[in-house]
Parts: C-alpha cells; sequence; structure tokens
C-alpha cells in the first residue's frame, strides 16, 4: 500500500504525497524557519483545516 502523506504549515495544508519527499520538504521548511508538520492524507481530512490542528507539546 502506497501512503501518502501531508504536510501542515500555519496557513495550509500541501498535496499528498510520498513520505521521503514530505520529510525532504519539512527539513528544507525548517532551515527557513518555517514551522510544519508531516501528517497522513487520511489524518488531514479528518482535521479538516490548519485552524484544527493542534501542535504537539513535547514535555
Amino acid at each position: 500500500m502506497d501512503n501518502k502523506y501531508v504536510i501542515i504549515t500555519d496557513k495550509e495544508f500541501s498535496e499528498a504525497m510520498s513520505r521521503s519527499n514530505a520529510i525532504n520538504i519539512v527539513k528544507d521548511y525548517d532551515k527557513k524557519g518555517i514551522s510544519s508538520h508531516i501528517v497522513s492524507e487520511k489524518e488531514a481530512n479528518r482535521i479538516g483545516s490548519p485552524e484544527n490542528f493542534n501542535d504537539p507539546k513535547w514535555e
């Protein structure tokens, strides 16, 4: 099964893509100081929009 992933930023969802592409884009965003997260395409559909995404808290 070929899973697809979506990148979430503060303003938008990306198009669905492969895991390796998503990782490379998130690394590039990090270098540019852009906060982003990778979720599965299924999870992105469940969330619906970036405003509904809760940033994980690592404590």
